[in-house]
């Protein structure tokens, strides 16, 4: 079944602003790579109803057209686009990090995807000596690194490890479009919720069964965000011209992992008594444990509201309870 949005009132109500603030997307071609995903395909609806005419690069394309409907345009490969000029494009494209237990192969899959591809569309946009006006390329937090409960704005330095050597990596190759004069913003993003896919999805089943609980010492921070809010980010970025650089795709309030598992066991009327030692999920995972679940990145947006954006949703009990009730 086609993707469907239920967010008619707050596609409506974002729409609203656009128009007060005198600015539109209408008509404007957007590509977006990676669209039919668990953040993209949200994002290409959204943009259908601001009007906009919406590609998709999908390696998949019967996989994507099933997803999203109709509507929207999609191709299997760049040379499907020649011709075609752009206003913007939108790069979250990317092998999950938690698609397995991390070993050589895989690290250079998560490398291909994201720093090999998007060397690939620019190179593309060269060729074209045709580039967008705007380009929006995912990053995540995980540049960082694990850094305890230090306040971490944009500013602040990259981290060590493979996650942030990866984002690193991935952001220099995106700083290429910035050279050709394009507007260009990096989102690094958190942990995205929302229940029919991400962290949440996976956390759900033992949650509601009362066997959820922290992970670790469970004081390593989480620095999450409503996909709701992360979609209207990104739209917000694409439609306003001075809006440029770095941005953190969080809310402005992370919490630790036992706060974080307490609230959602509370938002389900369970308890969270079951912890999950941390060289439980060593055994279990490797070093993607402590990438991905032990690590702690206490991330706060603070370009994002200096630029003006507003949460929905800006505490994760309003989040939790907005998701769970669906």
């Amino acid at each position: 079944m086609p993707f469907q949005s239920k967010k008619t009132s707050v596609v409506q109500n974002e729409l609203m602003v656009l128009q007060m603030e005198n600015v539109s997307l209408a008509g404007k071609k957007i590509l977006i790579a990676g669209g039919s995903g668990f953040i993209g395909g949200h994002l290409c609806h959204e943009l259908i109803k601001l009007g906009c005419e919406v590609w998709v690069l999908s390696r998949n394309s019967r996989r994507a057209i099933k997803k999203l409907g109709a509507g929207i345009r999609v191709v299997e490969q760049l040379d499907g686009l020649v011709g075609i000029e752009f206003f913007a494009l939108v790069n979250l494209a990317g092998e999950p990090l938690g698609a397995g237990r991390w070993n050589h192969s895989l690290k250079l899959r998560f490398r291909q995807s994201r720093v090999d591809f998007t060397n690939r569309l620019y190179q593309f946009f060269l060729a074209q000596e045709q580039f967008p006006e705007v380009v929006i390329n995912a990053s995540a937090i995980g540049v960082y690194g694990s850094r305890g409960s230090e306040c971490l704005t944009e500013s602040s330095a990259v981290g060590e490890g493979f996650a942030a050597e990866l984002c690193r990596d991935w952001e220099a190759a995106a700083q290429q479009f910035a050279s050709r004069s394009v507007r260009l913003c990096l989102v690094r993003i958190g942990i995205v919720l929302d229940a029919d896919g991400g962290a949440l999805r996976q956390m759900l089943p033992a949650f509601k069964m009362g066997l959820g609980g922290r992970m670790g010492s469970g004081d390593q921070y989480m620095s999450w965000i409503h996909r709701e809010d992360l979609v209207r980010l990104f739209v917000y970025l694409l439609a306003h011209s001075q809006a440029v650089g770095v941005f953190n795709g969080v809310a402005p309030m992370p919490v630790p992992n036992n706060l974080f598992t307490s609230t959602l066991a509370s938002c389900l009327g369970r308890s969270a008594l079951l912890p999950m030692p941390a060289f439980v999920l060593r055994l279990l995972f490797g070093e993607m444990a402590d990438a991905l679940l032990l690590s702690s990145q206490r991330v706060v947006p603070r370009n994002a509201e200096q630029q003006g954006f507003e949460y929905l949703y800006p505490s994760l009990a309003e989040a939790l309870k907005k998701i769970l009730k669906k």
